[in-house]
């Protein structure tokens, strides 16, 4: 049997089902320049027609597979670490292929045809793919950044079943949201209990709109996100799914939100007694690796129609009905709306984050305006406000609107 036969791959014979891999196989194998040429484009898509190594390793690297899993729990067995050099060595062979290529394709290259080179041992993986210094630095890598789809993604969508990464997601800081201490430090000491296997509670962060409540979230997921916190977005309709979401988070080795943004329901709405039982009460309640952290502007997350007082005979029942939604959250955080006091102080704040350069009397008069013409203060009214005015300097045009 020759080393590069894929078929003897043990744990990494998923990397087989990438596009570029499964055509340059059928190429090597069956000296077919049709499936040569659909690999050669399909990596030419990354600019890594030149070095197939690094494409071929780099799939390797974030490949969900069991040495991957158990590396990140601490959990590697000398059998696993075996059957993974073992694979590594296969795929390696593989690669040199493209320096050896079989005679029909050979000649191709002879008379011209593009070439798929095998590149430089620059990455990771070095010169000898399943040497022991690699597997060492595999299995701190993993331990590190996690496996598959977790590798470089904080967040997540749920579809189908499974997890979806969002590969691109909000940068933002605790730092950058000015004022609001007492709120931002409630989210986060829960957040720490819930990371280091403390009790905690699920969170409902609410108040009027642009005070920070989703940013506050995602700043908190940032900061935490190097150990082992993630999120996953349910959104509203979707909200019958959370015990399905929660069965396939249970069994990963991450913390995670589970996080609704924007919630409000009509009492009557089904999707009510679904949360309900997600919160609290039901056979699949709480666990320890699972936190839902909703977003409102509302604290009473069931709306409440006048007809409910005017024409129900238990109106008492009903208004304890709308009420229990929230009251089951354990900690309810109020981002309350800023007064022309504290808008100013946020606004003083970022503005020396920018370094903008403007007479503190004109910058209130500008931002006041800005308020004025956009519909009020608030935490995120300052910040449009202070990107448009840095946009300006920048251009040096006078800020004006």
């Amino acid at each position: 049997m020759k080393r590069f036969d894929t078929s003897a791959l043990i744990l990494l014979r998923g990397i087989l089902s990438n596009p570029a891999v499964s055509a340059f196989v059928s190429a090597i194998k069956q000296d077919s320049l049709q499936d040569y040429a659909h690999a050669y484009e399909l990596l030419l898509q990354d600019d890594l027609q030149n070095s197939f190594a690094s494409y071929l390793s780099h799939k390797i690297l974030y490949d969900d597979n069991l040495f991957a899993r158990r590396c990140l729990s601490g959990k590697v067995s000398q059998d696993l670490e075996n059957a993974f050099s073992h694979d590594l060595a296969i795929l390696q062979d593989l690669a040199k292929c493209a320096d050896t290529p079989p005679c029909n394709i050979s000649a191709a290259l002879n008379m011209g045809f593009p070439t798929i080179g095998y590149g430089n041992d620059d990455s990771l993986f070095g010169q000898c793919w399943n040497s022991k210094t690699v597997l060492d630095k595999l299995k701190t890598f993993y331990k590190n950044n996690g496996y598959g789809i977790f590798i470089g993604n904080k967040a997540y969508s749920f579809e189908n079943g499974a997890l979806k990464p969002i590969p691109h997601t909000s940068d933002i800081r605790l730092s950058d949201l000015k004022d609001y201490e007492s709120e931002k430090k409630a989210v986060e000491d829960n957040t720490v209990n819930f990371i280091n296997d403390l009790p905690f509670s699920n969170m409902l962060l609410y108040g009027d709109k642009g005070t920070g409540k989703s940013s506050t979230v995602h700043a908190i997921l940032n900061k935490y996100a190097d150990r082992g916190l993630r999120a996953v977005e349910i959104p509203k309709d979707k909200i019958k799914e959370i015990n399905e979401v929660k069965e396939v988070l249970a069994h990963l080795p991450f913390k995670f939100f589970l996080f609704i943004d924007d919630l409000s329901l009509e009492e009557r709405d089904d999707k009510v007694t679904s949360l309900k039982a997600s919160l609290e009460g039901s056979l699949n309640e709480k666990g320890a690796n699972v936190m839902i952290v909703a977003t409102s502007n509302r604290r009473h997350i069931v709306k409440e129609n006048f007809s409910d007082r005017e024409n129900s005979v238990h109106a008492k029942d009903t208004m304890e009905e709308q009420l229990s939604l929230s009251d089951r959250f354990g900690l309810t955080v109020c981002f309350s709306s800023t007064g022309k006091k504290e808008y100013l102080s946020i606004l003083r704040q970022l503005a020396a984050d920018r370094n903008l350069d403007l007479p503190e009397e004109e910058l209130f008069a500008l931002a006041e305006r800005w308020a004025l013409l956009k519909g009020g203060r608030s935490p995120r009214r300052a910040r449009q406000f202070i990107d448009y005015a840095y946009a300006c300097k920048a251009k040096n045009q006078p800020v004006d609107f």
